[in-house]
């Protein structure tokens, strides 16, 4: 799917998203669609018949057939089990020349192999992002050309040791990333991949870019759908751009964590299980505990406001968080990592400025550490890099209704933006300010959850912000109520039964400082600096209404 793909899908999308095919013809006449439909079927079955076939040939291939046999071959299970392994390995992204004559042992995936003639196969290797071109060459007393023929039949994702020299080539290695070669003396199938994989890592790594230009060249190249690619999800993060997107949340994680700990809070670790509902609503899941009826935490919110009456001062939480309905459907996750933190305060100011500096620092950390994997994820899905300012702008939730209304847009102001809304004032917030990351506070008070400071100077607002990416929001945050008479009324007025959270509001009556805190989906962070369509892209092994699986 392109880039410019709206993140709320149409229902034509929809049926596209939770289809089944793995490829999506063009639009052609009946017969010519089954014609091409048979040829395809044929073609994979002529491909199956003549791997089996090599593959069979090189099994019947003995040792006393070959004396360089011990050079090659499968590795006995007996052996991965209790050898131990004393060579020194090469990592494939530090093949530079640098080695150039040295004799390296490296370990990976055969990424592509290639037959020319029967004296010579070429090997990609990939590890970790990596890619190194391996050659083997039929020489006397060196590589056999059953050595050969052994590396041609070895099917694709099959892992590898080779130990070879490093060699540098003449020209340019188009089909790697490193730019030299290793000149083998020994490969060794550690595990064999299936010969023929449900989803090629090539047509899975294919841009709409490249799609739509064959189209327009006149051939079609094979496009992998977005429920296919989650079917077998296990291959499809290993397109250089799903490795792009995982790392880059992995470095997004370690930001926030890092930096709140310089800061001086402290990391805690809240229930899932709980016997009340953190938010209310309809978006619970709920369940029996033991005969007592309980849910799965929506956040970590009440907790982490019980940690700080217990006298922690600053915490955050890096956690899985839950969903059970929500209107929508393709724009969100059952399941999610959640970001969390809580603070004492004296104004709720004091969050913004946390989210101020934490996020123009993860931004800075990402641009910096991360240019590989941001080149690598807009290869395939063009973006470009997110705007932001080196001291966030900050509007009132007032500011912004005017902005929207003198752009035309009639908006209730005291109810809640719709994502419609939003995604306007981020483009007139873009072209006023120059920036696509920003911060909206003072929201009124009846689009808040129960546990809400409402304003000092006007009760209809409420001492609250989002933050918005790109035109969508991604946090959420606001000062707690922390007097347990008002926390227990908001509760009642949001159709919350108070017994069920009477722990919670009990902390409160024990000496309570004011306090304030956000929480953040870490895949919606990555999503939107890399200004991907679908959540789901973002989330290793995504749990939505449909999906509980892989």
């Amino acid at each position: 799917m392109s880039s410019e793909e709206s993140q709320t899908m149409s229902s034509e999308e929809s049926q596209t998203l939770y289809s089944d095919s793995a490829v999506e013809p063009p639009q052609n006449e009946q017969s010519k669609k089954a014609a091409k439909k048979e040829a395809a079927k044929q073609e994979k079955l002529r491909r199956r018949q003549e791997a089996a076939a090599l593959a069979s040939t090189v099994q019947s291939v003995s040792v006393e057939d070959d004396p360089l046999a011990a050079n090659y071959g499968d590795v006995p299970i007996l052996e991965l089990q209790s050898k131990v392994d004393v060579r020194g390995w090469t990592e494939v992204g530090a093949l530079t020349e640098a080695l150039r004559d040295r004799y390296v042992v490296v370990h990976g995936r055969a990424q592509t192999i290639r037959a020319v003639g029967k004296n010579m196969a070429f090997v990609v290797v990939r590890e970790k992002g990596f890619t190194i071109q391996c050659v083997v060459t039929a020489q006397p007393d060196v590589v056999s050309r059953q050595m050969v023929k052994y590396v041609a039949a070895l099917s694709r994702e099959s892992i590898v040791d080779i130990e070879g020299i490093v060699s540098v080539p003449n020209v340019p290695i188009k089909g790697a990333s490193q730019q030299v070669e290793v000149q083998v003396r020994k490969l060794y199938c550690v595990n064999k991949a299936m010969p023929t994989l449900p989803i090629n890592i090539e047509d899975a790594a294919r841009s709409e870019a490249d799609i739509e230009k064959a189209l327009q060249a006149g051939e079609q190249l094979v496009r992998v759908n977005q429920d296919t690619r989650l079917n077998y999800r296990v291959l499809d993060l290993r397109t250089p751009a799903n490795q792009g997107i995982f790392r880059i949340q992995s470095e997004v994680g370690n930001v926030f964590r890092q930096f709140l700990l310089s800061e001086g809070f402290v990391e805690i670790h809240t229930p899932k299980l709980i016997a009340g509902s953190s938010e209310g609503g309809a978006a619970v899941f709920r369940l029996d505990y033991k005969g007592q009826p309980a849910c799965l935490a929506q956040s970590p919110q009440l907790h982490k406001q019980m940690a700080i009456c217990g006298d922690f001062g600053r915490v955050f939480e890096i956690g899985p968080v839950f969903r059970a309905e929500d209107s929508y459907t393709h724009r969100h996750l059952c399941e999610f990592t959640g970001l969390d933190i809580e603070m004492e305060i004296r104004h709720y100011f004091e969050v913004m400025d946390i989210v101020d500096r934490l996020f123009v620092t993860m931004f800075d950390t990402l641009n910096k550490n991360c240019s590989k994997e941001l080149e690598a994820v807009g290869r395939q899905y063009q973006f470009e890099p997110l705007k932001y300012l080196r001291q966030t702008l900050r509007l009132t939730f007032e500011e912004g209704i005017q902005m929207l209304k003198d752009a035309g847009v009639e908006v209730d102001p005291f109810g809640d933006l719709n994502t419609e809304s939003e995604r306007k004032l981020g483009q007139l917030v873009l072209e006023k300010y120059g920036t696509e990351f920003y911060i909206l506070h003072r929201y009124p008070l009846a689009v808040r959850p129960f546990y809400t400071m409402p304003c000092y100077d006007n009760p209809a607002y409420s001492n609250s912000f989002d933050v918005f990416i790109r035109g969508e929001e991604i946090i959420s945050g606001a000062q707690r109520v922390h007097v347990p008479e008002l926390l227990a009324e908001r509760a009642q007025a949001c159709g919350i039964d108070v017994q069920t959270i009477s722990t919670y509001i009990d902390s409160f009556r024990y000496g309570a400082p004011p306090h304030g805190g956000f929480g953040v989906g870490l895949e919606r962070v990555v999503m939107l600096f890399c200004g991907l369509n679908n959540i789901r892209k973002t989330s290793l092994f995504p749990r939505d209404p449909l999906r509980i699986a892989p």
